[in-house]
């Protein structure tokens, strides 16, 4: 039996959400096309559609995936890329990161996509600590750094990218 065949190649924005104690919002998925995969943890995001701008994507999926609605997101420097297996294709991504210092809120899953509704399970807000001492899957693997420079990019002691 052969793997997947269908190959999708994306520009992809997600988004560090940080609350006022520096708690990540984290979504949990599955493969549904893999029982044996198991699950994880990642930030919220998605493709980058037709013309809008990375951060427009990000903005978008953000309301999306989590029913939080804000006006704006920050760059945070440093990109991912990755190549997986997922719901029977082969996803190969260049992965942007922006983020967002908000209140704590509750997930609204009503803008779910139907591909979401069979690959999301819900979401955590998550300390560092938890996110390091956890035997749960997480991605992008070096998640803790990423919320690190996200962190320092809000709080202004990195320098800001104005491009998306």
């Amino acid at each position: 039996m052969s793997g997947p065949t269908e190959r999708v190649v994306r520009d992809v924005s997600r988004v560090i959400v940080l609350d006022g104690d520096d708690a990540v919002l984290l979504l949990q998925g599955f493969d549904p096309a893999d029982a044996t995969a198991g699950r994880w943890w990642f930030t919220p995001g998605g493709g980058v559609e037709g013309s809008e701008t990375r951060q427009a994507a990000a903005l978008r999926e953000l309301e999306e995936e989590t029913g939080l609605r804000i006006d704006s997101v920050t760059r945070v420097p440093g990109e991912r890329r990755a190549v997986f297996e997922f719901d029977g294709r082969v996803w190969q991504q260049h992965e942007h990161y922006f983020a967002a210092r908000v209140r704590r809120f509750e997930l609204d899953d009503s803008g779910w996509t139907e591909g979401e509704r069979r690959s999301l399970l819900g979401a955590r807000w998550w300390s560092a600590e938890a996110i390091a001492t956890s035997s749960e899957r997480f991605f992008p693997e070096n998640l803790i750094e990423l919320v690190d420079v996200a962190r320092s990019t809000l709080d202004g002691s990195l320098s800001r990218d104005p491009s998306d």
